[in-house]
């Protein structure tokens, strides 16, 4: 089996590839087995950074999960929020062991990106979406006549955001834009004129690109 890792990641996976194998060549003269310790670790490490290959479903009515994780809450925002209309809010918490890969929801035109620094809660905290720092990508769905919005949260681990993408960039469903390196929450935004069907609960684990969790009008 083939572990391909993010292009996001490469610098800190070479980088912990060197750190984890001093600490295994030293435990290993004191201890042949004490080296399975940093293997772990190097292995571990490697996997965060893992990038697997997703199947999108085909279809502009659909919406797929912006990242890997599990759904923490799904809330309707009546008051004017990040999209400025009342919206559905589909949040997602990514777990160090969940794939940290970000992807479009939907096929679009990058609006605008805005970057928010701020403090470091967990990311389950519930209002870690208004204090921590974060950044938010507008997509405008083709045709559609709306916008969604993707928001990448740090966590308490998590102390970066990586956003590839930049206003005016056309993006595919699923397309590959960024991460938040180590555990950390994404959510969703969609007009809650647009929404037909939220197909996602609480509690459900889902795949970034892959998994649909909303149908739009």
């Amino acid at each position: 089996m083939i572990l391909f890792l993010t292009p996001y990641g490469w610098k800190e996976a070479a980088l912990f590839t060197l750190f984890w194998s001093a600490i295994g060549a030293g435990v290993a003269l004191l201890h042949p087995a004490a080296a399975l310790v940093p293997l772990a670790g190097l292995l571990f490490t490697l996997s965060f950074f893992r990038d697997p290959a997703r199947r999108v479903p085909p279809g502009d009515e659909t919406l797929v999960a912006p990242a890997d994780g599990r759904v923490t809450d799904i809330l309707e925002m009546t008051d004017p929020g990040p999209l400025e209309e009342p919206a559905v809010r589909v949040g997602i918490f990514l777990s160090v062991f969940d794939v940290h890969v970000n992807r479009t929801p939907c096929a679009g035109v990058v609006k605008s990106t805005r970057y928010t620094p701020g403090e470091f809660l967990d990311a389950r905290h519930p209002e870690c979406d208004r204090r921590n720092e974060r950044n938010d990508i507008v997509i405008e769905r083709p045709g559609a006549r709306d916008q969604v919005l993707v928001r990448q949260i740090s966590g308490a681990i998590a102390r970066r955001i990586v956003c590839a993408c930049r206003e005016n960039d056309v993006l595919e469903k699923g397309q590959r834009f960024g991460m938040i390196k180590f555990g950390s929450r994404t959510e969703l935004y969609v007009p809650r004129r647009s929404i037909a069907e939220v197909t996602v609960k609480v509690g459900d684990k889902v795949k970034g690109g892959e998994t649909v969790i909303a149908r739009t009008r």
